[in-house]
Order: C-alpha cells, then structure tokens, then sequence
C-alpha cells in the first residue's frame, strides 16, 4: 500500500530549550532571533508587525486567520522611514491565503518578504501560547528556508548568545536619527488624512513612535516635532514647546533610562505639560523615582479592561508592553491614576502638582474605539492651562 508523500517543512521555530516545531515559512527567507510573545488582537495584524515596540520580538498571533485583508500603506505604524525595524517575525496558525478586502495593495507574505519579515504557519499556536501563560516568555530562532534544510547546530549556537530584551536598549535601534515635523492628523471617512489647525508646539522624544500617536496629537490641534530618543533637554527647550510628549517604544526602560532620565527630569523641571505613553510611561515613572521590571506574559492584545481610578471608569485598550512600572516604588508625589482589571498591574499615572501625566496602555490604537482619546484633549488643556 502506498503513502502519500510528506511535504516539506520549510519554516523551524527553535525554542532555547531546545524544542522544536517545523512548518510552513512565508514572507522572507532567513533567520532571526527574538522574545516570543502571543498577540490576542482579532483585527490589526499590519499595525501589529510595524509596531517599533515590538523590535526584538516573534509575534504568536492566536487569532487564526492572519492574512485576510491584505496589506496596505496606510496601516503600516512606523513613522521612521529610515529604520523599519519592528517585528523581527511572526508565528500563525493557518496558511497566509489571498487578500478579500478593497483596501488591500498586497498580499501579507509578498509584503513581510519586502520588509525582511520571517514568517510560520501551520504550528499549534494554542500551544504557544499555553507555554507562555504558564511559564513565561521565552527566547527562540525562526528560520525560514525554501528547501526545509536548516543548520540546526549553527541556529542553536546563535540562540545560546542572544541575551534577550532584559537589559536591552532598542530604543537607540528604532528612534529617528534626525529632528522632523510632523502634520498629518487622523484617517477620516471619506476623505482620509487630514492636515488639522495647530494651537500647539509639541515635540515628541521618539523611542520608537507610532504614526497614529503622531496623528492623534494632530487632531487634537497640536504641530509636533520628533526628535530622536538622545535628545538633550536643553536642545528640546531651545524648540521652544508648549509640551513635551514620551513615546512608546521597545526595550528595556532601565536600559534606555541610563541616557534618557536625566533628560526627562530637566524637561519635568521646566515646569511643561508632559505626556507619555506606554515606554514613554515607563520612562516617566523612572524620572520621577520609581522602578520597573519584567514581566511574565507581558500584555500584548486590544481588549485589556483599564479602570481610571479617580472615575471609576473602565476603558477597553490596546496594550504592548513586556515590562511594567511598580506602584510599590512610586514616590509620593506621584498618584497613580489607572490599573490593570486583568492583573492589576500599573497603567497610569501623574505629578500631584505638575501638568505630567503618563499612561502604559495605547489611546491611539482605538479598541474602545475611542474610550481613550481623552487623554490628547487632556494633553492640550493643560497646554493652554
């Protein structure tokens, strides 16, 4: 009796203890180390992958179907043109199948092959997952290659030196390298992008920002400028800003705070309205005394429940992160403004009697669709305050 042949594998996902799981590989041909993580989001897989914060990190998606709608320009979050560096892959269940949707300009897998993006599918993402809830995330190898032979012994070695995102500074990796002004405001039916009246200068430490952050300030009547993630506080003041914005970003904030805080504390010193988001949150709290460590799971999805604890107000949101801020460290100038209703973690905080405030969730991200867009009218209130 005959058998039918076995395909061949031509994607493998190296664990650093040493397990092995052999499927499909799409997008581009290679290999790159990076943190697993699984992402929980139904929707937004193109701004998931170009996501800066995610630099340094495989993307376990455990929704399905990945691939449906397609690609686009218009989606894609980096805003630094010169550095695309994001996802360093991504993990699916089902095969990538041809786009159905109007706004799709290619397909997921020809694009991650443009963008030097190694991709899996047809391994148990559920799997994945589990190990990650259970035991944390872990390191790992993905390669892909066309005819399913991989130097496994050479992977395994290269694995046995990446030292992981604890102690890393990737902000360095992803920030622009050169100071820029940004215009563009939010995507509006049916006329797109929109270029907004500017009330306010705000300019943006970029730790890895995402456009729609940039387009979120826009639309709330704000002209900003991005600088890079090195900037000098007094190089910052000399641009004479109504308000000071802290990007999100990947890494480790310890890491990026050995050049960042002091920076920060001369910015909070000048007595302006200060906002930051997710990394830039993280980087605030180190400003102002506190600590942060790693977590377990981190949070990586767009239905994390937040409570505002001076409302009492739930807001749904959109989270990225793989550390978090310790409230037990927060000094007492400093109030904590919103928790976490999955873990209770830290998600906001602000000076008690400064205009600087700071969240680690995303608002621009729209899960609620726009339980959080408050925060940028917050932002330019007390500008105008």
């Amino acid at each position: 009796m005959s058998s039918w042949p076995t395909p061949i594998k031509t994607a493998l996902l190296l664990a650093d203890d040493g397990t092995k799981l052999y499927g499909d590989g799409f997008g581009a041909i290679g290999h790159t180390l990076g943190e697993v993580c699984f992402n929980t989001a139904m929707s937004g897989y193109q701004e998931i992958v170009t996501d800066p914060s995610y630099a340094g990190q495989i993307v376990t998606f455990t929704f399905p179907h990945i691939g449906n709608v397609g690609t686009n320009t218009a989606d894609i979050e980096t805003s630094n043109t010169a550095k695309t560096d994001a996802a360093q892959g991504i993990i699916v269940r089902e095969r990538i199948t041809d786009p159905s949707n109007f706004r799709s300009q290619s397909n997921l897998s020809d694009w991650l092959a443009a963008n030097n993006i190694i991709g899996i599918s047809g391994v148990d993402t559920r799997a994945i997952t589990t190990r990650i809830r259970d035991n944390g995330m872990f390191n790992a190898v993905l390669a892909h290659a066309p005819d399913g032979n991989f130097n496994e012994d050479g992977l395994a070695a290269q694995l046995a030196n990446f030292a992981g995102l604890e102690g890393a500074d990737l902000a360095k990796r992803v920030s622009v390298e050169n100071t820029y002004p940004w215009a563009q405001g939010r995507w509006q039916w049916p006329d797109g992008f929109n270029d907004e009246p500017a009330r306010h200068h705000v300019v943006a430490l970029d730790f890895g920002i995402k456009k729609n952050i940039l387009r979120c300030l826009v639309s709330a009547g704000c002209r900003v400028t991005v600088v890079p993630a090195t900037s000098a506080a007094s190089d910052i003041l000399d641009l004479e800003p109504d308000g000071i914005f802290l990007s999100n970003g990947p890494g480790d904030p310890a890491a990026t705070g050995t050049y960042a805080v002091a920076q920060i504390k001369a910015l909070i010193d000048s007595g302006l309205p200060v906002f930051g988001i997710c990394l830039g949150h993280q980087m605030l709290a180190l400003a102002l005394g506190a600590q942060t460590h790693k977590m377990k799971q981190g949070h990586h999805g767009a239905n994390h429940p937040v409570k505002d604890i001076e409302t009492g107000r739930v807001e749904i949101t959109s989270m990225n992160h793989g550390f978090t801020v310790d409230r037990d460290t927060l000094p007492d100038s400093v109030t904590e403004t919103h928790t976490s209703l999955f873990d209770g973690t830290n998600c906001g905080i602000r000076l008690k009697d400064r205009p600087v405030f700071s969240v680690q969730y995303h608002p621009e991200a729209s899960p609620g669709p726009q339980d959080s867009h408050y925060l940028f009218d917050r932002f330019t209130v007390a500008m105008e305050r």
